[in-house]
């Protein structure tokens, strides 16, 4: 070893000094720098899987959220659907009602119309007996050459009537 040390020209006081130098400021570093750049790399390596897992997570929910939002959309149409189907028997309901509200006006109408017939009808009538009997006063008393009273017309029309 001797030749060694002679031959490369070492001192091993130095040697031992750098060593001891190399330690303290290996130590330091590995303290005061080294320490805390591997902590910061956990912490960062630690905080970038928790953001990859909650990406996961919000990923999952955001394909749950889809699949309930289709799944409310199918509701929807479905109760939209139902809706319209009451609408329209609704509507056709309120039609046919309207269609036999309106029968039955109508029906209220002609027997109102034929009341009035029958009621004209029979006024004409008594005009036309009336009109008859003054005729037949008129044609007896042409006959008779005399004025017909009261109680000879009555009993000339009862006749005529009869």
């Amino acid at each position: 070893m001797d030749t060694l040390i002679s031959t490369f020209h070492i001192d091993i006081k130095l040697l031992i000094a750098q060593i001891i130098n190399f330690g303290i400021v290996f130590a330091v570093l590995y303290y005061f720098a080294l320490k805390p750049i591997i902590s910061v790399m956990k912490n960062r390596t630690a905080t970038v899987e928790k953001s990859l897992a909650d990406a996961k997570k919000i990923d999952q929910k955001m394909i749950a959220a889809e699949e309930e939002h289709k799944k409310i959309i199918a509701a929807s149409k479905l109760e939209a659907a139902a809706v319209l189907q009451a609408a329209e028997e609704a509507a056709e309901s309120k039609r046919k009602e309207m269609l036999n509200k309106a029968k039955e006006e109508i029906g209220e109408i002609i027997n109102q119309e034929k009341a009035k017939m029958q009621l004209e009808k029979a006024q004409t009538l008594k005009e036309i007996k009336r009109e008859v009997a003054d005729l037949v006063v008129a044609s007896v008393e042409k006959i008779l050459g005399e004025q017909v009273d009261e109680k000879k017309d009555k009993e000339i029309i009862r006749r005529v009537i009869k």
